[in-house]
């Protein structure tokens, strides 16, 4: 008997009405606020066009203005007849041959691109994420074998840790670290928030790596023992390998959620991609603009690493 494939246009469809009715709400919403787009005020937060003023280094006169193409090259003459070159725009040059100049006047400026607050942001919090990811990654998988170890104190003390991170507020630990731990051992604020978002993540990471080495059947122990291994080499060569494979959609949910999770940190005045936001929305008073993008921003982050992890895991299904 042949079976038809049923059609899955209708429903891609109720799909994009469903979107659309969203857009659509979200329109009206703003409608009935009188909320005014701007959206031509958001690419100067990503990069803008930076102004550098090229001063005068001493006492001296202007001895030439020449033309060169887009630049003009000033050349001035001190006291002493050392002389100082400069390239700037030749709109921004307000001065003439023989002018006096004083230390400090500015000849001209000069402008080139640079990066926004928002570009500065989404930069901060990757570095901020890949740092903490790494750190939470060793100390997880540390503290996860901890946890099942034959000795106590290793399992009591990796239990607590667990316990007592999970059991307590991210920001929280963030204020302990910083105002208690870092003002102690005098560290930087970069290096409080990477550490307290490391040992979070290290705590649920712990979780999930202890959950998939129990997930593997006590036997695979035994073959691997049976065949001249100790119980480390088994645990690196044989259970941790095949408990990766099970623990990598919960570790890849782990670190999209510590992605966000970073966002905490600009409350100890770390400049990442949130408190850029909000820095941004008080100078150009586009709130559901600025908000919009910020949102758009970790999603440029986070679904890359979800495509990522979801290849991964059908490429290691493919290898069983």
């Amino acid at each position: 008997m042949i079976k038809h494939k049923k059609a899955q246009w209708p429903w891609h469809g109720l799909t994009a009405l469903v979107l659309v009715g969203l857009a659509l709400s979200l329109y009206f919403a703003t409608s009935m606020i009188s909320y005014e787009w701007r959206w031509n005020r958001i690419p100067q937060y990503f990069a803008y066009q930076a102004e550098e003023a090229h001063r005068a280094a001493g006492y001296g006169t202007v001895q030439e203005i020449v033309r060169k193409g887009d630049t003009a090259v000033v050349t001035l003459r001190d006291e002493d007849g050392n002389q100082q070159v400069l390239e700037v725009d030749p709109a921004s040059v307000k001065l003439s041959q023989g002018d006096d100049v004083a230390e400090g006047d500015v000849v001209g400026l000069t402008h080139h691109w640079a990066a926004g607050p928002l570009a500065w942001g989404l930069w901060t919090t990757v570095w901020i994420s890949v740092a903490s990811g790494i750190l939470g990654l060793v100390i997880g998988l540390f503290a996860g074998l901890c946890r099942l170890s034959s000795n106590p104190t290793l399992r009591d003390l990796s239990t607590v840790y667990v316990e007592l991170v999970r059991g307590t507020p991210l920001l929280v630990q963030i204020f302990i670290f910083y105002f208690f731990i870092g003002t102690v051992l005098n560290l930087s604020r970069e290096f409080a928030g990477v550490a307290a978002l490391a040992l979070f993540t290290g705590a649920y990471v712990a979780e999930i790596v202890r959950a998939g080495v129990q997930s593997i059947a006590k036997g695979q122990g035994e073959a691997a023992r049976s065949l001249g291994l100790n119980a480390s080499q088994s645990m690196r060569h044989v259970i941790l390998p095949q408990a990766f494979k099970r623990v990598l959609p919960p570790l890849a949910g782990q670190f999209i959620s510590l992605v966000k999770d970073t966002s905490l940190v600009s409350v100890i005045a770390i400049t990442e991609l949130t408190k850029s936001g909000r820095e941004a929305i008080t100078t150009s008073f586009s709130t559901f603009e600025i908000w919009f993008c910020v949102a758009g921003l970790y999603l440029l982050i986070n679904l890359p690493l979800s495509h990522f992890a979801s290849r991964l895991e059908r490429r290691l299904a493919q290898s069983d």
